[in-house]
C-alpha cells in the first residue's frame, strides 16, 4: 500500500501487476475538477487517478478497468479510503463504457493509456498484466479516443498523458473523434533530457485553434532529486 499525493489517499499495490507511477500523479495534477465534475477514468488500473481526483469532486466517479486482478486492487482502495458511495469500480473493456454506464454525460475523462503501439517486432514484458498496460493489446488510442468522446458532454475535456513519440498520431485521432487540442504540457525526466511524457488537454466538439504550449516540467534535478514543483504535487499543500 502506498500513500502520498498531498493528501492521504491510500492506493493497493502489488509487484505481480502495473502499479501507479508518477504519470498518474502528474495526470490527476493536470486534471481541472471542480466539485460539480462528473469524471470517469479509463483504464483505471488500480484507480489511482480517480481515486487522487475523488477529493476535488462530490460527484459520482466511475473506474474503468479490463484487467479483473486490477479492478479488484481498485474496489479494494475504494473501500480502504471510505469511498464506496462516490467510486463505482467497472471491470470491463472500455469500448463497452458507453452503453454500461452511459453516453454524453461525462463532464471529465483521464486516461492513462497504454503508450506503445502492438508492432509484430515490439518486445513485451512476459507479464501479461505489465504487457497489457503498456502496449495496445486490448484497446488502442483510436479506441480510447472514439470511447472519451462518446461518454463526455459537448464541451467535456479529455486529459490524457502519453507519449512525445506518438503526438503526430495522437492529433490526429483527436481531430477525427471531434475534439479540439487546448493544451499541452511536456514533461522532462531531467533538464538536458529529451521530454519522456506530455499531458494533453482536448475538449470534446471545441473549436479549433488556439492551441496552448504551458511551461515544461522537469522532474529530477542533476542530483536526481525530485524538482520543487514536482515534490509539491507529490507531497506538497493540496491544490484550491
Amino acid at each position: 500500500m502506498d500513500q502520498l499525493f498531498n493528501g492521504g489517499v491510500k492506493i493497493i499495490q502489488s509487484d505481480t501487476v502495473f502499479s501507479f507511477s508518477l504519470d498518474a500523479v502528474l495526470l490527476a495534477d493536470f486534471a481541472h475538477v471542480t466539485k460539480k465534475t462528473r469524471l470517469v477514468d479509463l483504464c483505471a488500473g488500480n484507480g489511482a487517478v480517480g481515486l487522487f481526483l475523488s477529493r476535488y469532486t462530490q460527484q459520482q466517479i466511475d473506474l474503468v478497468e479490463i484487467q479483473a486482478k486490477l479492478a479488484d486492487m481498485a474496489q479494494r482502495s475504494v473501500a480502504l479510503n471510505q469511498l464506496t458511495d462516490q467510486v463505482i469500480v467497472h471491470n470491463l473493456d472500455l469500448k463497452e463504457a458507453p452503453q454500461k454506464i452511459g453516453a454524453d454525460f461525462a463532464d471529465v475523462v483521464t486516461c492513462n493509456p497504454p503508450y506503445f503501439a502492438d508492432r509484430p517486432d515490439s518486445v513485451k514484458n512476459p507479464n501479461p498484466h505489465y504487457a497489457i498496460a503498456r502496449h495496445e493489446l486490448k484497446t488502442t488510442l483510436n479506441q480510447v479516443l472514439n470511447t472519451s468522446s462518446r461518454l463526455l458532454k459537448t464541451n467535456g475535456h479529455l486529459y490524457m498523458v502519453h507519449r512525445p513519440e506518438r503526438l503526430d498520431e495522437i492529433i490526429v485521432a483527436l481531430q477525427q473523434n471531434r475534439f479540439a487540442l487546448k493544451q499541452l504540457r511536456f514533461v522532462y525526466p531531467k533538464a538536458d533530457r529529451e521530454a519522456n511524457m506530455v499531458l494533453i488537454d482536448a475538449i470534446k466538439d471545441g473549436r479549433p485553434n488556439g492551441v496552448r504550449i504551458l511551461p515544461p516540467l522537469t522532474v529530477y534535478t542533476a542530483d536526481n532529486q525530485y524538482r520543487p514543483e514536482v515534490q509539491k504535487i507529490l507531497y506538497g499543500t493540496e491544490r484550491s
